[in-house]
């Protein structure tokens, strides 16, 4: 990669940043196009959060992605918002036209394009997301749209019910379900997808999301951290058609890439830095 003087810097705020794949899939793409830009991550303490979004005016970036703990944060310090994110309430791509920051979503938009490239069939189907954080939020506002049903659950029962409440707007049949709820077999046999949106999977002993006696071949599991997981692994065992979460880090990227730079990025290209960065 050539950097110059006229090299345009776009990049990732977030606390902690240096496990991501972030930088390496969004320049090969700049690579493969001969684009005069440049990824880089930002470790952007939760106090500093505020001067953080000041320096994309200051340094003239082209703008950033933002993850955790800042997407719901960085919102008061842009000048607008698109209407996903305003509604999903979260951001994770800002844009900088001319000084002006706007904020974005492109997780939402990424996991259902990951759905389709999966060939996993979402519309009047019945669909239980686990987790209510800030990437359920952004599957739901999509997921609500063409589902018949969106079933939220989250230890944090008053979490579950505000987001329930929020997407009612989008879908009159999205509402939550407790933990006894997740623990019948009746109602897990009615479920058609299952959505893994906590960070369980993570780190070694995490216990599974839901109890995979109640998991049967005919569910379709997903997950959204973009590894195998032992629940997706346990889902496979049982013959069920499962999708982890590198397809929406994928397109919410490349979503993500055409908003900074108007230009359709090789998304093959992209995929490919992706898996070669995991296998190292």
């Amino acid at each position: 990669m050539k950097i110059s003087g006229k090299t345009r810097i776009v990049g990732l705020f977030g606390y902690p940043v240096e496990h991501s794949l972030s930088p390496e899939m969004h320049n090969a793409a700049f690579d493969k196009l001969n684009l005069d830009y440049c990824y880089v991550t930002f470790p952007v303490h939760p106090d500093s959060l505020g001067d953080a979004v000041l320096s994309i005016r200051a340094l003239s970036l082209g703008g950033v992605n933002v993850t955790v703990p800042h997407k719901e944060k960085v919102i008061p310090f842009l000048d607008g918002v698109s209407e996903e994110a305003r509604f999903i309430g979260a951001v994770n791509t800002i844009k900088n036209e001319d000084g002006k920051l706007t904020g974005f979503n492109t997780d939402g938009r990424g996991f259902m394009q990951s759905l389709a490239e999966a060939d996993i069939r979402v519309k009047d189907r019945k669909v239980l997301i686990v987790g209510t954080g800030g990437a359920a939020r952004a599957i739901g506002y999509y997921l609500c749209k063409e589902a018949f049903t969106v079933q939220l659950f989250d230890v944090d029962i008053p979490k579950a019910e505000a987001l329930a409440k929020h997407l009612y707007g989008v879908n009159q049949n999205a509402g939550t379900v407790d933990a006894a709820s997740t623990n019948s077999s009746e109602f897990m046999a009615g479920i058609d997808i299952i959505i893994n949106a906590t960070p369980l999977g993570l780190q070694p002993g995490d216990p599974v999301p839901v109890d995979m006696l109640l998991v049967k071949k005919e569910h379709v599991v997903c997950d959204l951290i973009y590894r195998e997981t032992p629940f997706l692994r346990a889902a496979a065992e049982k013959g069920c058609k499962t999708m982890h979460g590198l397809g929406m880090l994928l397109w919410q990227g490349v979503i993500a890439f055409e908003i900074w730079t108007g230009v359709r990025p090789p998304v093959d290209v992209m995929k490919d830095a992706l898996l070669k960065r995991m296998a190292r």
